[in-house]
């Protein structure tokens, strides 16, 4: 579902991700680690079309990114860490709004049972100023599932919500994957990658060091022993003691 094939992005003279390589099947969840600076949000950018590589093949579904953007934009949802919103659009019209750009048809069937699994629904009248950090959030997180999308980006989904939240969105990430969500979550928050995630992809300075299964990645780090956290893998990986 999801193909990267040398991917190289660069600023300037300095190159975020070198080389690049790696897919996601349908099902999968896959945890991109890497102390700051490793290049995970642009490795993201990239596969969302965001930002343009310099280098390398993307693949969403059946459609190379570069040749048509707009065909593997309609498959995938990219979820940033500080949601964009409209400041003048209540909840209900922003569904409404994505729904129209998306061609979702029947959008307040789909709406309700959003809201209530993100547990918004008594805010759909509101505006994004009179909502928390978190709702803000959840409103971000509905918005992008509308479409139903089978290619999801994660970038630190959980930052703003309250420990009630963290388990509905956990529960949500892993639904989705049942369902054949192809999904992609990048996050500081080891322990919750080991909650939710099959697979790993270890990155430092733009290279990949380790990519697998969570047992396969443990394996190539755990010097014998059993039982090794993915922080503790984190932390031989990289040869960082910042998590």
């Amino acid at each position: 579902m999801i193909s990267v094939e040398a991917l190289t992005k660069r600023y300037g003279d300095f190159t975020a991700v070198r080389e690049l390589s790696f897919a996601v099947q349908p099902g999968e969840v896959l945890g991109l680690v890497g102390p700051n600076g490793a290049g995970k949000t642009s490795t993201l950018r990239c596969l969302a079309g965001i930002i343009p590589a310099n280098s390398g093949t993307v693949r969403i579904g059946n459609v190379v990114l570069a040749d048509d953007p707009v065909g593997a934009k309609r498959q995938l949802a990219f979820f940033p860490d500080e949601p964009r919103l409209f400041d003048y659009l209540t909840v209900r019209q922003h569904l409404a709004f994505v729904a129209r750009i998306y061609g979702v048809t029947n959008h307040e069937e789909l709406a309700g049972p959003l809201l209530e699994e993100l547990e918004i629904a008594d805010k759909a009248d509101q505006l994004p100023g009179e909502l928390s950090r978190g709702m803000k959030q959840k409103l971000a997180i509905a918005c992008g599932l509308l479409h139903a999308p089978k290619v999801i980006f994660f970038d630190e989904p959980l930052t703003g919500l309250d420990p009630l939240g963290i388990r509905r969105m956990k529960d949500s990430i892993r639904r989705r994957a049942q369902e054949g969500a192809a999904i992609v979550l990048s996050s500081h928050l080891l322990h919750l990658l080991e909650e939710v995630c099959s697979h790993v992809l270890i990155l430092k300075k733009g290279e990949k060091l380790a990519h697998g299964t969570l047992g396969e990645v443990a394996a190539q780090f755990a010097q014998g022993e059993t039982n090794v956290s993915l922080e503790e893998i984190f932390i031989r990986a990289t040869g960082n003691t910042e998590s």
